[in-house]
């Protein structure tokens, strides 16, 4: 019966009820549902209905909003409104710049015990794993023990199940160049490949949402790369996220996010970098990769 029940379609939403949908979305997740995103949003809601077998969407709405019941169907269904579109280096001019940072550190001797890094909104964990990768080689090139840590970030409970399985499809892994999968990855024997163990041991996942920061711990971070999240907020919201990232860097650590994501942004301690490429912020009080220390200046500050 329920078989059958999941195939009939559903009446459309009323704009009352879909924009009940996308103000419930937005205050539990800061995401703002656009025109572009209501039809993800009622496809997804239909889907859900069906394997319920329920028809009336205020009933359904009412059971997502009430109580621990409500609470888990709530997880079920933000899980499945996330986007999780990723791959290994996307945007590589982003991931050099990481590159150049801790190589610096590195040539002039100024690490500190550790380099830490956060990705915000890692999805399915190939942000989270590039990013290890270059700190592998910059620390085993430097012949330096790998005192270098990476923690992703993401609110869906199903991406960061395939992040932390650290497996990934020869489709998902083509875009490496062959070098990058014989030092990254070892074959397995169907079509999956496995993160090696000396990049998979030096990374850590934690399901979070952005618009709680300030309940987090306050650890300090040398990169925080947080890349096509910031479009999918309010402006306000975005300025507010990236006030919290300000309060989490270390001095002269570096916040990386999309190109275009938020241009007007100003902070009293944060200088914008000028970077051929990538939209890049530092904290003021360290010293950039060109080796110039970091002064007030309202010019933007070149690498």
């Amino acid at each position: 019966m329920t078989s059958v029940w999941s195939l009939k379609a559903l009446p459309p939403m009323t704009d009352a009820q879909l924009q009940q949908w996308s103000e419930l979305v937005e205050s539990r997740t800061g995401l703002q549902i656009g025109e572009r995103q209501k039809s993800h949003l009622h496809t997804q809601i239909n889907i859900r209905m069906r394997e319920l077998g329920e028809s009336n969407y205020d009933n359904y709405f009412n059971r997502v909003v009430s109580g621990l019941d409500g609470m888990m169907e709530w997880a079920i269904l933000v899980d499945r409104l996330m986007v999780n579109e990723t791959q290994f280096f996307r945007h590589r001019p982003s991931f050099e710049l990481v590159r150049r940072i801790v190589q610096h550190r590195i040539d002039n001797q100024i690490l500190d015990d550790s380099f830490d890094v956060w990705s915000v909104g890692c999805s399915s964990g190939e942000e989270v794993y590039s990013l290890a990768a270059i700190l592998y080689d910059c620390f085993t090139l430097a012949n330096l023990k790998h005192y270098f840590s990476v923690n992703g970030m993401d609110l869906s409970a199903s991406a960061l199940a395939t992040a932390r399985s650290a497996r990934y499809s020869d489709r998902r892994v083509s875009m490496l160049s062959i070098d990058e999968r014989n030092r990254y990855l070892v074959k397995e024997d169907d079509d999956q490949n496995s993160i090696r163990s000396e990049i998979r041991d030096r990374v850590t996942f934690t399901r979070g949402n952005v618009l709680a920061l300030e309940e987090m711990p306050l650890i300090k971070m040398d990169v925080i790369f947080c890349q096509n999240i910031l479009i999918y907020f309010r402006r306000w919201r975005r300025r507010q996220i990236l006030n919290e990232f300000a309060r989490r860097l270390k001095p002269g650590g570096v916040v990386i996010i999309g190109l275009g994501e938020l241009v007007d942004w100003q902070h009293p301690q944060i200088e914008s970098l000028s970077v051929d490429g990538v939209q890049a912020y530092r904290l003021l009080g360290g010293t950039s990769p060109g080796g110039r220390s970091n002064k007030r200046s309202t010019a933007r500050a070149t690498i």
